[in-house]
C-alpha cells in the first residue's frame, strides 16, 4: 500500500503576506531550529520566492542581533 503525502502549502502565500519582516523575531523562529539553523525549504513547506525572502530577513535580523547567529547547544 502507497501512502500518499499531501503537497505543503506555503504558508505566506495563504496568509497573502507580501513582505517578511526582520523585526518580527517571532515569527522568524517558527523557522529556526533549536541550534538556530533555517528550516529547509522542502520542509518548511514555503515557496522558492518566499524562501528567499525569509532567508534574507533571518541575516538582516541576526546581524543586527535580534536573533541569535547561534543558540547555545551541549552534548
Amino acid at each position: 500500500m502507497i501512502k500518499m503525502k499531501r503537497k505543503r502549502s506555503c504558508h505566506f502565500c495563504v496568509a497573502g503576506d507580501i513582505y517578511i519582516d526582520f523585526k518580527d523575531e517571532r515569527s522568524l523562529s517558527r523557522y529556526l531550529t533549536e541550534q538556530g539553523k533555517m528550516i529547509p525549504r522542502h520542509t518548511s513547506g514555503n515557496c522558492a520566492k518566499h524562501q528567499r525572502m525569509l532567508a534574507r530577513a533571518v541575516k538582516r535580523a541576526r546581524h543586527l542581533a535580534l536573533i541569535p547567529f547561534v543558540a547555545d547547544f551541549s552534548r
